[in-house]
């Protein structure tokens, strides 16, 4: 069957069927423990938190990056009919809960809180972030039935407003409105009234607007979007009369695209130019709800991958006709289907970062000029789609568009090739002796230390009287050295950072031995120039994951102690594999060398302070105590090596048949 009597037939479906859902796979309702999911709040900043900071973008741009944009932040009068007095998007926004453990809802703003689009300022600062980040212009959903516009209110402030410095475009979203918030079903709001006289009427409408100097074009070419082609009586003939009325008023010729959301026809079929992809439609990646741990035993939604979805938009041949390859950072509509969305589970902003880097290169590959890339989207918040500063990660989908454009133009600069030591000092004499062991290296460290507030003024005064470029960092006591250490991994990540040591003052007063713990330790990691050749061997090998000190590299199994359940959640949210490797090791005492890019997995997964314990002196159970055996399972999963560094040096493994620190399945790390 053709592609485009496919698209038809599904098409019909949707409209008379959208009810249908098939259910999928359920998850596992809860029992026992009390599931994981915040119960104090819900805006807490992830780890891997980003704020706003100014930076460089390359002259000019590898790709002008354009994000869809949804007006539906201000009330009008149909919506108070519709929905209820003073609705707007946001209500959505915030009645959406998390459905299963790992499920992050709702997604709400940050900076710019719950604007309202009737303040033009809020367009302005919208604006600003947008060009200091990369994106060249919006891509505004434009609502018109039969004559009559909805949500036109900020579009026509944009157009007022000609100090709004960014570019702008018109896509129209032309489906009917109904109480499915997806144009199916037969319960209709408002409905769309399409003929000639209203192709004729809808130009005439718009040309306003694509006269406009910051009207986006394409070669010379005002460019006009259609969502839905294939609710057009005859597309074709729509889009021969929209040229036709363009040519002879003034506007010249258009740069016709429609959406790939519903159909994917040859743009020259329905007589337009081009084709926008719209991730994450017509994508199928796998269903992965079966595997999730329900909060809510009624869910009846479908989770699927989102990395699958992105790597299959990553790799997707090159059309014969014109495509505007498309991204997208996210998408989770649970906001609008409560108990039933479709969310794409584990996208992260690196990720993003990665498919946007890809889709620019593969782009400039074939384009001629600059490529039009398309963003889905802007503000999407109901849809889990968004660029927007946010709560949880700050800046860093903004953050991820700057380092994509940058890294295509060639303008990442490598971080310096110096041994870079994260150390968690919370005891002074022991932090005075790993300085001293690090000087005996004979490397020029650049050294991150996190320490109390109470101790920062004493390791500042310390830290000055030594060699190295230093830097101090006052945290909360909680979650050990671990949880200092994954704030600051995913800051060296962002920053280029390959190569990480990992330290801490180690004392153990609980053990009569722990002194000699913590210098063995440090010892294999550092002494006698094996800081260097560990060096070296990272440089040599660049599937080398993690390097722990030898004698102290142990199976997991017998040492899992009360973490089974803590590193098993933790495991599922990485979604490496469908259980934790058998024959897991671990870095007893959690200090190691790491090429940070293999704890991407680990990094990628939102983690939250407020998940790490009170400190009260506990020896096992602990999330930290969890993850210190989650490093090295999670380097081998993503494909890394792991060696003990008597194995770099050319020297053997140290075997004993008890371990020193700590007995079996009754550890005390």
């Amino acid at each position: 069957m053709p592609q485009a009597t496919r698209d038809r037939l599904r098409q019909r479906f949707l409209d008379t069927r959208g009810h249908w859902v098939p259910e999928g796979p359920k998850g596992k309702a809860p029992t026992g423990e009390l599931p994981r999911r915040p119960y104090v709040r819900s805006d807490e900043r992830a780890i891997g938190y980003v704020p706003y900071e100014q930076g460089e973008l390359p002259d000019p741009l590898p790709a002008t990056l354009v994000a869809f944009y949804l007006p539906q932040f201000h009330t009008i009068p149909e919506n108070d009919e519709w929905w209820g007095k003073g609705f707007t998007e946001w209500r959505n926004v915030a009645r959406a809960l998390p459905q299963f453990e790992g499920h992050h809802q709702p997604k709400l703003p940050g900076d710019l809180g719950f604007y309202d689009l009737r303040n033009v300022e809020v367009m302005h600062e919208q604006a600003r972030l947008a060009r200091e980040y990369g994106i060249s212009a919006f891509c505004f959903y434009f609502y018109w039935f039969g004559g009559k516009t909805l949500l036109e209110t900020p579009l026509r402030n944009w157009l007022n407003d000609k100090s709004i410095d960014l570019e702008f475009c018109l896509c129209w979203a032309n489906e009917k409105w109904t109480r499915t918030w997806d144009g199916r079903g037969d319960e209709i709001l408002i409905d769309q009234q399409h003929s000639p006289e209203d192709d004729i009427a809808f130009i005439e409408y718009v040309a306003e607007y694509m006269r406009d100097p910051r009207y986006l074009r394409v070669d010379g070419k005002p460019m006009l979007l259609v969502y839905r082609p294939g609710l057009f009586p005859d597309m074709a003939a729509t889009a021969l009369r929209w040229r036709r009325w363009c040519r002879d008023n003034g506007i010249g010729e258009i740069h016709l695209a429609y959406v790939q959301s519903f159909e994917r026809p040859d743009p020259a079929e329905i007589g337009f130019d081009a084709a926008v992809e719209f991730p994450p439609s017509f994508s199928s990646p796998t269903r992965i709800a079966g595997t999730q741990q329900l909060l809510n035993p009624e869910f009846k939604g479908a989770v699927l991958d989102w990395r699958d979805m992105s790597s299959e938009y990553l790799m997707r041949s090159p059309t014969e006709y014109l495509l505007h390859r498309g991204a997208n950072p996210g998408w989770d509509n649970e906001a609008r289907r409560s108990g039933a969305g479709r969310i794409f589970f584990h996208a992260a902003p690196r990720r993003y970062r990665d498919w946007l880097t890809g889709i620019v290169a593969k782009s400039r590959e074939v384009a001629s000029s600059s490529p039009l890339i398309f963003v889905n989207a802007w503000n999407e918040w109901a849809e889990g789609a968004t660029l927007e500063p946010d709560a949880t990660h700050g800046y860093a989908a903004l953050e991820a568009t700057r380092h994509a454009l940058r890294s295509t133009a060639g303008l990442m600069e490598e971080a310096p090739r110096r041994p870079c030591a994260v150390i968690h000092a919370w005891y002074l004499d022991e932090f005075g002796e790993l300085l001293k062991e690090l000087e005996r290296s004979g490397l020029d460290w650049n050294i991150f230390v996190t320490t109390s507030s109470r101790n920062l003024k004493a390791i500042q005064a310390m830290v000055e009287h030594c060699r190295f470029a230093a830097t101090v960092i006052a945290v909360e006591n909680r979650g050990r050295d671990i949880l200092p250490f994954l704030r600051l991994a995913n800051r060296l990540l962002d920053s280029g950072v390959d190569i990480v040591l990992k330290l801490h003052t180690k004392r153990s007063p609980h053990l009569s031995n722990g002194d000699a713990w913590r210098r063995e330790l440090i010892g294999r990691l550092v002494a006698q120039g094996r800081a260097r050749t560990i060096m070296s061997a990272f440089d040599a090998d660049s599937r080398l994951g993690l390097v722990g000190p030898e004698g102290h590299i142990l199976p997991i199994a017998p040492f899992i102690g009360g973490n089974r359940g803590a590193i098993d959640r933790l495991w599922r949210r990485m979604a490496l594999s469908e259980s934790v490797p058998e024959d897991g090791r671990f870095v007893s005492g959690s200090m190691f060398w790491v090429r940070l890019a293999a704890l991407r997995p680990l990094l990628d997964t939102p983690v939250y302070e407020s998940q790490f314990e009170v400190e009260s002196g506990q020896t096992d159970g602990t999330l930290a105590h969890a993850l210190e055996r989650i490093f090295g399972i999670c380097a081998e999963a993503a494909g890394f090596t792991m060696r003990s560094s008597a194995a770099i040096i050319g020297r053997p493994d140290v075997t004993t048949e008890t371990y020193a620190y700590a007995r079996a399945n009754n550890p005390h790390e």
